[in-house]
């Protein structure tokens, strides 16, 4: 049988097409397999194509209707605002959620990493601490002391590169504490051989690292553990890198055997010593194991501490950008990239974590505001205004009447310049009349009396309004807010009163600087990028971390 001629030319010719869509299940839903759907369609309204059979074991989807190429299909409006749709999040994150910039190294990291290890960290509940914390609460933002009495802070590029490439870790410290009754959080570290456990304040308004030391001492506090007994060779000289970073060019004595250092905190305690260099010990969660050449304090006087509290840690975590802080060593041996965080949860019982290096350091959905250049190494940042709902608190007309804010994980509760405090104590009042003053409450400044029981902050915080941070806007579109609600500036103390945990912060002397401490920290994931000089918050309820790598599919 002959076969049948071809079609004349210029006449239209039935096209047969295919589609195959895969679907994928969720990375950490592996179990829920994955589904291949596929059919086809032809262009000849007279033409049916043969029904398909199944594909890799999969049934085939039933057979669509017949459209012609030439016909706007729903299928392809479909598609069409599906493509729109991705587009308009890609450009979304490229523009404002800082995605640009990481994009395009990311994926060279990645390929960097044979294996990631990681390790994680505490934080540890402490007993319940004297009135005095509680009145004023704890804060660390510390302060070297020089010999002509003023104050002089480290000179450090948060913008290297040490611990960028390679086979970097990530260390994942569990975090312990609450903000009232104990006022702090803390974690747990190894030093030494045989390694020792201390448990250290974080605070990322310090830059040393610092253990109590087993040495002649005044106005020393006991801490839960044996204190730290250094050998001769274990104490640093005067001529080491470190310590000259620490001390200042001024401050060098060639004919010194020990690096001695003091060091002033904003709650009028201190902490003096000398340099020491031990090892300290991290296990990573896969079980690998790290040992670092790690310098740190030796304290012997710590003048003005609490001494009426019935327990405290054995020193402070040193996390400021400077050089000698934990962070920065940890990246300059190559251990880890120069990035770490915190996630404090708001649950009762407190706690949280802590990670030092990029691994759990989210790549899309932070919101991520400029760190400032400053001598003091702390973690500055400029908020343009300060709103308590939509009622604004200060008089910010001009640009450079910003207010700087300092993200500080050693202080308690958060302190507001003069004028933002006494608009907000103003706009509290109008806003919340049935609470009334209660002067004989000493747990915090301001405490109030409501007209009904108050046992949770549940059970009041709907009285009150959420305290925005804006950052400024990018693009002149979006502006960049950190959002401090009810439950992150409320107290509920043993009276049953409602307390304001945002203090005024001529106090302390920081008349004109927002300082945000743990009880507004609480809920959300704070990472601090001293490699790109970046902070940035996203909500989280802190009680599992969780690697992110890669992008959304959208992207």
């Amino acid at each position: 049988m002959a076969p049948p001629p071809p079609p004349p030319a210029g006449e239209h010719q039935p096209q047969l097409h295919g589609v195959v869509i895969i679907t994928l299940p969720p990375p950490d839903q592996p179990s829920k397999g994955k589904t291949i759907t596929a059919f086809t369609y032809s262009d000849d309204p007279a033409a049916r194509p043969p029904p398909q059979g199944p594909v890799m074991g999969y049934p085939a989807a039933a057979e669509p209707r017949r459209r012609s190429r030439r016909a706007l299909s729903a299928r392809r409006v479909a598609a069409m605002v599906l493509v729109l749709g991705a587009l308009a999040v890609a450009a979304y994150y490229c523009f404002y959620s800082d995605m640009a910039v990481q994009f395009l190294g990311v994926e060279q990291e990645e390929a960097q990493r044979n294996e990631t290890r990681s390790f994680l960290l505490p934080l540890y509940p402490k007993a319940g601490q004297g009135r005095s914390l509680r009145e004023f609460g704890d804060v660390k933002l510390a302060a070297k002391r020089v010999d002509d009495g003023g104050v002089k802070g480290d000179q450090q590029d948060g913008g290297q590169e040490d611990g960028c490439g390679g086979d970097n870790s990530t260390a994942l410290l569990p975090i312990k504490g609450n903000v009232f009754p104990d006022g702090q959080y803390y974690t747990s570290v190894f030093v030494g051989n045989p390694p020792r456990p201390y448990f250290l304040d974080v605070d990322t308004g310090s830059d040393l690292t610092w253990i109590q030391c087993d040495a002649p001492c005044t106005n020393c506090a006991k801490g839960p553990h044996a204190l730290y007994k250094p050998t001769k060779e274990k104490i640093v000289p005067p001529r080491d890198l470190l310590c000259q970073e620490l001390q200042g060019e001024q401050n060098y004595c060639e004919t010194c055997k020990q690096c001695d250092y003091e060091i002033e905190y904003a709650d009028q305690s201190s902490s003096i010593g000398v340099l020491a260099r031990d090892d300290m010990h991290l296990i990573a969660t896969n079980g690998g194991r790290e040992k670092l050449d790690f310098v740190f304090g030796c304290a012997y006087d710590q003048q003005g501490q609490l001494l009426s509290s019935p327990a405290k840690t054995d020193g402070i975590l040193g996390l400021s950008s400077a050089a000698i802080s934990l962070p920065s060593q940890l990246a300059s041996h190559g251990i880890i990239s120069n990035i770490f965080g915190h996630c404090i949860t708001r649950e009762r019982g407190g706690g949280g974590y802590m990670f030092l290096g990029d691994d759990y350091a989210p790549r899309w959905g932070m919101t991520w505001t400029s760190i400032r250049s400053g001598p003091d190494n702390l973690y500055h940042t400029e908020a343009n205004n300060v709103k308590y709902g939509d009622q604004q608190l200060g008089v910010r007309e001009k640009a450079e009447s910003s207010v700087q804010v300092i993200f500080d994980s050693g202080s308690s509760y958060t302190y507001l310049p003069n004028e933002i405090y006494e608009n907000l104590i103003a706009a509290i009042k109008y806003a919340s009349p049935g609470f009334v003053q209660d002067s004989s409450d000493r747990t915090l400044p301001l405490c109030w009396k409501a007209d009904f029981p108050v046992r949770y902050l549940e059970d009041v915080k709907q009285f009150f309004k959420p305290l925005n941070l804006h950052f400024g806007k990018k693009w002149l579109l979006m502006s960049k807010t950190f959002t401090i609600y009810p439950e992150d500036y409320l107290i509920v103390s043993d009276k049953g009163n409602v307390c304001l945990g945002l203090l005024n912060g001529t106090e302390i002397n920081h008349g004109s600087t927002i300082i945000v401490g743990d009880v507004s920290l609480r809920g959300k994931l704070v990472v601090y990028d001293n490699q790109r000089r970046q902070i940035g918050w996203a909500n989280s309820d802190c009680t599992k971390p969780q690697t992110q790598k890669g992008f959304p599919f959208f992207l």
